[in-house]
């Protein structure tokens, strides 16, 4: 639906009706132009109301079809707002919104037939990477932290494991053993099947030999992927994310994610992990006249592949609760069936680029994604297949909360530059953050591994003490005091003592979880 060709006309009918649906008198996002009777009319602009992108939405379409600027478009305006935006850069183009755009006759044609005033503008970006994996600012999450629902789903476990997992930490809680890092996680589950750790769960459920070996073999298998130096502290404070620029504008958070794009669970259950501990933190805050964060979620399908149903129910219930902590989610792929049909029910900003009908699935597809729109005045069957690159079907929230008509839109152009910048600029980027040396170092401080392993030594040394000082008796009526097991020496040792009388109350007693199992941090 290339439409460049036919000179616009006067507007009528259904299509003033469509245009009448986008005039907001508050503040909004500009998307692109009306497209109607095979013609672009920059007068007709289709718009976004600032106060509703905490509603939640969904950029969709085939490969190449344009979803990657669009987010881009997005997202630069949003920080023109003032309002801090979350990108995943999966196939490292996006880090050019921190760049000025290439001016050329492409993008100024573009421009005038949507009405744009284009000018090369760069954003304040901040680069960061999963565990200093590529560039960017180290992410790191603790165990703890992250919790047994996300690592079950990263850890590719059954439902079965995925209780098993769930009564590790619940142990590991109990007892203040912390989990930093995977070796923490293994060194606990290692006692926890050990003669002298069996009877610490054996009256709430017990942990089978079986399930605990299959959970450390995943383990290895992560850590083998490369996945340990995702795991460990410092731990990334996620409300660096809500930061704004000193001159105002919305800090643009790209996360670095071409080193591991070929760890798919990996990086959409640490995307998971991010928006969890957003909604810990972050206050009830109702509707406001523009979001805190906007959260882009790009090749959002990976997430819900082999999801369980807690994992999906736990998605369903986050996006659902956070819009009223003012967090807005986009969720980026590639059909609106890649998105469970629970969390799709809470998108209300859509942006559908084309759809390709190349095969009968491809065909179903369409039919499927065609419903999910209300009544409108276009064959959406045609149009979505004869879209342009560049060019979408839009229906969003109105500033009254009702969905606006249907509109085949042609897309503005992008400010910031439409690829990535050069690695040199990056590296600068990154090394010149005021986050670089907060983040940069990991620090591997005493945690349950650590723990663990020295009340083992103190227990086996102890141990052949009383053996030698049996040996040096001649007998002796008084039957040897029982050993006590590992869990009590653990609690009852000195190093315990100690660290729980330095951090106070927060040890002994279970650590306060989201729907996610995810931890609340000390800040």
């Amino acid at each position: 639906m290339s439409v460049s060709e036919q000179p616009p006309a006067a507007l009528g009918g259904p299509a003033a009706e469509i245009a009448a649906g986008y005039a907001f008198e508050g503040a909004a996002l500009d998307l692109g132009a009306l497209l109607w009777d095979g013609a672009c009319h920059p007068d007709a602009p289709i718009r976004i109301p600032l106060p509703v992108l905490n509603r939640h939405g969904l950029v969709a379409g085939a490969t190449g079809t344009g979803k990657t600027k669009t987010l881009q478009l997005i997202a630069e305006q949003l920080s023109a707002h003032g309002v801090p935006v979350f990108l995943a850069d999966i196939k490292g183009d996006v880090s050019g919104v921190s760049a000025p755009g290439e001016d050329g006759e492409k993008v100024r044609e573009r421009a005038a037939q949507v009405g744009q005033e284009w000018r090369a503008t760069g954003f304040p970006c901040e680069f960061y990477g999963l565990g200093g994996t590529g560039p960017g600012i180290p992410v790191r999450a603790t165990v703890t932290s992250f919790g047994p629902v996300l690592l079950s789903k990263v850890l590719q476990l059954n439902q079965t494991q995925e209780q098993s997992l769930g009564l590790i930490f619940h142990y590991a809680d109990s007892k203040g053993l912390e989990l930093v890092d995977l070796k923490d996680l293994r060194a606990v589950v290692a006692f926890l099947v050990s003669d002298t750790g069996k009877a610490e769960l054996k009256g709430i459920g017990g942990l089978s030999t079986v399930t605990a070996g299959v959970i450390l073999r995943s383990i290895t298998a992560f850590e083998q992927q490369g996945a340990g130096d995702f795991f460990g502290e410092p731990e990334f404070d996620t409300s660096e994310f809500l930061r704004t620029a000193a001159d105002g504008r919305g800090i643009v958070s790209v996360l670095e994610l071409p080193a591991v794009q070929d760890k798919p669970q990996l990086f959409s259950t640490f995307l998971m992990w991010m928006l969890a501990d957003l909604f810990h933190d972050l206050p009830e805050v109702g509707d406001l006249e523009k979001p805190k964060l906007v959260f882009f979620f790009d090749e959002a399908h990976l997430l819900f592949n082999g999801a369980s149903k807690a994992f999906l129910g736990s998605i369903t219930q986050t996006v659902r609760l956070i819009r009223s902590k003012g967090v807005g989610v986009f969720f980026v792929t590639q059909t609106p069936k890649d998105v469970p049909s629970d969390v799709l029910a809470q998108l209300g900003n859509r942006v559908q680029h084309a759809l390709r009908a190349f095969t009968p699935d491809d065909a179903k597809a369409l039919k499927a994604t065609v419903r999910t729109f209300p009544n409108s005045p276009y064959d959406l069957e045609e149009v979505l297949t004869g879209l342009g690159t560049g060019e979408a079907v839009i229906t969003v929230l109105s500033e009254k909360g009702a969905p606006t008509p249907v509109a085949a839109t042609r897309l503005r152009a992008p400010e910031s530059l439409m690829g990535p910048i050069d690695a040199a600029a990056l590296d600068a980027a990154v090394k010149g953050s005021p986050l670089h040396g907060r983040y940069a170092e990991a620090v591997d401080r005493e945690s349950a591994y650590e723990r663990l392993t020295a009340e083992q030594r103190a227990a086996e040394a102890a141990a052949a003490a009383e053996e030698a000082e049996k040996a040096g008796k001649q007998g002796g009526g008084r039957a040897p005091k029982p050993e006590p097991s590992l869990a009590e020496q653990v609690v009852g040792s000195g190093i315990f003592t100690s660290l729980a009388r330095s951090i106070g109350t927060q040890l002994g007693r279970e650590i306060s979880r989201s729907v996610f199992g995810t931890a609340r941090r000390r800040r």
